[in-house]
């Protein structure tokens, strides 16, 4: 999960200058290869293929595939997503497949090359010694890459593992918001507790992103803290002695040098970035991203709870129902960039990628979370929205005239698509569609990125689904593929997703370890490499590779058919605990 704000700034600029040219030669290669593509058609009866091969289909329940031998597959592929949608709004169209409606119809859904009996050989089953080989792999991945940090790094934020030395804000080059914008077993836990009470303070003249010292920094406090005075014990009981809520004290001190980004906007949308000793820099930009805005609600609302102070789940909540009243009255969509002062869309994208996907993630999240009705109101009517416009391709994952299903990046007025590009970050949506409890589509979405995984051992930062290529060669350790594997083995039980982590687990093993950690891939075909482990890697791409190897009961949800929506979690209204802030929830 992440806003990547930081993507979007770096060339938001030089795409609006180009946007005119660009989109010229868009629609010139569109038409062209539309032409081309119903002519081949016409002539031989054949249609171009985007690349992906796989033999299963998805005829489910939330627990079997049911797969299709070679025997069985079809061998004629058709590239209709710029011609169908979810609902097929304009059923008179005919595409070039239908005009040649006879071929037979090839899924994008059969990668692997084997038969059947080679795959049920392969993925059937998942032996216990081959889970534990990989619980031990993605326990060490960790304590490599954490071991490295605190040997090198701390207390900087960040390692280099190339250069095994640690990397900090860049304080000479304020505006390299690619660095300043993100920085921020029981005895190990116990110490890493203990070193942060003795060397944090966020009493600094530093400039942080709201959004990333809200998801790296305070929820991580409150995440800690939680574990530490759960009378429950979920995890064990790793209460420290002593503890007297210092990591709660931080969290509220933080929480509260953030609090000047949400005063004096005309929208109630907050400011991107705040000095943590002075406010809001004079030099501002009045411009925010959807995600970077309406992401702030999970650890806002929790640290509202457990101190008895409602300021700040009061402030993200404004601030997601102002964005939800910007949304288009034609689509229901929102942009990816907003003016908090005006209300004007600067951004018209609408995408389950960078600038909008943890908008929706939290919105599920909060309501599981809360219990709040308004909450999976508004998750609902986006989810339709999404459905209706950005979800391009036949109806049935499986089944039917078109190509299998993509999400696309639309205008969020008139759903027309935008350009011909996936971005990584969207790799979290199908985790999200299952805790909504779409689970067949969640698989038959997990398994086209999944598909890109495979052909690269990684997941480039942009993805042309057109040119069959990636936009943008990088990846920075990403943990959202890994993410949505969890939550679909957890959903389906199905041991396809134990060999999936494995296979993630041992690409990153090959391809991104060096000498002091785990390096981000400048350049997905060659693997050569970047100085840089961000946070995340070992806060969520290697936690989600441990949990998927590690069946873990889920005591606070009831997952069914309809998702993890029967039963909030119990957390929702967290007592006090002893000494609060504030005295009470």
């Amino acid at each position: 999960m992440g806003c990547s704000c930081v993507e979007l700034n770096y060339d938001f600029k030089s795409r609006r200058q180009a946007k005119m040219q660009w989109r010229s030669i868009v629609v010139g290669l569109l038409v062209l290869r539309v032409l081309l593509n119903c002519a081949v058609w016409l002539v031989f009866g054949l249609g171009p293929s985007w690349g992906f091969d796989f033999p299963i289909k998805f005829t489910f329940n939330s627990h079997k595939i049911q797969l299709l031998s070679d025997g069985e597959r079809a061998t004629v592929k058709t590239n209709a997503w710029s011609q169908h949608s979810y609902n097929n709004r304009n059923p008179q169209a005919k595409t070039c497949s239908e005009i040649n409606g006879n071929s037979p119809k090839k899924s994008y859904l059969s990668f692997f090359r084997e038969g059947r009996d080679d795959y049920d050989r392969k993925y059937s089953s998942f032996p216990d010694a081959l889970r534990e080989k990989m619980k031990g792999m993605a326990r060490d991945m960790f304590y490599f890459g954490y071991d490295n940090y605190m040997k090198f790094a701390f207390p900087e934020d960040e390692l280099n593992p190339i250069a095994c030395e640690g990397r900090g804000p860049d304080v000479l080059n304020p505006s390299n918001i690619n660095i300043n914008d993100v920085l921020g077993n029981v005895t190990e836990f116990h110490r890493a507790v203990k070193l942060v009470i003795d060397t944090v303070s966020f009493d600094k003249d530093s400039t942080v992103q709201v959004f990333e010292a809200n998801i790296r920094i305070l929820g991580s406090l409150i995440s800690a803290h939680i574990l530490l005075t759960d009378s429950r014990h979920p995890f064990g009981d790793v209460g420290l002695k002593d503890y007297d809520n210092e990591l709660l004290h931080l969290a509220h001190d933080l929480a509260v040098r953030l609090l000047p980004a949400f005063e004096n906007t005309s929208t109630g949308i907050p400011y991107p970035r705040v000095n943590l000793k002075k406010g809001v820099p004079p030099d501002s930009i009045n411009e925010t991203c959807t995600a970077g805005a309406g992401s702030l609600l999970v650890e806002f609302g929790i640290l509202s709870r457990l101190i008895g102070d409602s300021t700040f789940e009061w402030v993200a909540r404004r601030a997601v129902k102002a964005l939800w009243k910007l949304r288009s009255n034609e689509t229901g969509l929102l942009g990816n960039v907003v003016n908090i002062q005006t209300g004007q869309w600067v951004g018209k994208q609408s995408g389950l990628g960078a600038g909008m996907d943890s908008f929706y993630e939290y919105l599920l999240k909060s309501y599981i979370l809360f219990g709040e009705k308004e909450d999976y109101r508004m998750f609902s009517a986006a989810y339709d929205s999404i459905q209706s416009h950005l979800r391009k391709g036949r109806e049935a994952c499986n089944e039917g005239e078109g190509d299998p299903p993509l999400y696309v990046n639309v205008n969020m007025f008139s759903g027309q698509i935008m350009n011909t590009w996936i971005d990584s970050l969207q790799a979290f949506f199908p985790g999200l569609q299952v805790l909504n409890g779409d689970v067949e589509n969640a698989i038959c979405l997990h398994a086209f990125y999944y598909a890109i995984w495979k052909r690269f051992g990684a997941l480039p930062e942009r993805y042309n689904w057109q040119l069959q290529a990636p936009d943008v060669l990088f990846y920075p350790l990403r943990p959202e593929l890994v993410e949505s594997t969890y939550l679909l083995y957890q959903a389906t039980k199905n041991p396809f997703y134990l060999h999936v982590g494995m296979d993630i687990l041992e690409s990153l093993e090959k391809n991104t370890k060096v000498r002091c950690g785990y390096a981000t891939l400048h350049h997905v075909v060659e693997k050569s490499k970047e100085d840089r482990m961000e946070s995340f890697f070992l806060s969520e791409t290697c936690k989600y590779l441990y949990l998927v190897s590690s069946p873990i009961l889920w005591k606070h949800f009831s997952w069914s058919a309809t998702g993890f929506l029967s039963k909030p979690a119990s957390v929702h209204t967290p007592a006090a605990p002893k000494g609060s802030l504030l005295g009470g929830s």
